[in-house]
């Protein structure tokens, strides 16, 4: 089947690409460097063009609240639009698990309203909400810097490699729409400020890691499994030592 995956050059989307043509579908990557913009709708028409499914795990350029508010519901009701007048029999997009405990931060705010816009299209549909990436535990660190040094809570955190993402919204990409979520998460557990602490110690990072339970994710006030998934989440394989020892 034709798969159009909207973000297909990035560091999923580049996976799921590969993956769907390794299980022999016609996979297509769109993003602004193949000819794509879904801000705009530029090639929109011409990519969906028969295909049977759109994944969307596209990101926004910017972090800043308006911006990525912008973002999510411009791209999104622009593909909603278009694959609805090419016949898409499937939509599914790529989120966060926790999204909706995480209202206070400007980006899940914009990720919630994604994720209504879909749901409230009527159409078949599938969302995956995946735990962080162990490729963004530096970026992370990033946000959480004051100072020159990491100021993170001690919460619980199940973070996923990007290779088991994509093996999991490929699946689901190619099964019946779910029209709900699925969550996808990592095998093991961790302390959100023990594991970035070790991820910049195995990158010579010499930011220093503060435990500070009054400390934000991505602006937002977390608590003990505001980042977990739940029991019936599917798990990826790749454990953090097997990530780490193939960087």
């Amino acid at each position: 089947m034709k798969v159009v995956v909207i973000g297909g050059t990035g560091l999923i989307g580049s996976k799921l690409v590969a993956r769907l043509g390794e299980h022999g579908h016609e996979a297509v990557a769109a993003a602004p460097n193949t000819g794509v913009n879904t801000l705009t709708g530029q090639g929109l028409a011409e990519v969906l063009e028969g295909a049977a499914v759109v994944v969307d795990v596209s990101n926004s350029p910017s972090f800043a609240d308006e911006a990525v508010m912008e973002f999510f519901r411009t791209s999104t009701t622009n593909l909603l639009d278009y694959s609805e007048k090419a016949g898409v029999d499937h939509y599914v997009a790529l989120s966060v698990v926790g999204t909706d405990r995480l209202s206070e931060s400007g980006y899940f705010r914009a990720k919630i309203a994604q994720e209504e816009l879909i749901r409230g299209a009527g159409r078949p549909y599938s969302i995956v909400h995946a735990t962080q990436f162990f490729e963004f535990v530096r970026g992370i660190a990033d946000l959480s810097t004051v100072d020159g040094k990491v100021l993170l809570p001690p919460v619980l955190f199940q973070p996923i490699a990007s290779d088991d993402v994509a093996a999991g919204v490929g699946r689901v990409a190619v099964g019946q729409p779910l029209n709900g979520i699925r969550e996808i998460g990592g095998p093991q557990q961790f302390r959100l400020d023990e594991l970035v602490r070790k991820a910049l110690a195995a990158k010579d990072d010499p930011r220093e890691v503060v435990t500070d339970e009054r400390a934000r994710y991505s602006g937002a006030r977390i608590g003990e499994r505001t980042l977990l998934p739940g029991p019936d989440a599917e798990l990826g394989e790749t454990t953090l030592g097997e990530w780490l020892a193939r960087q």
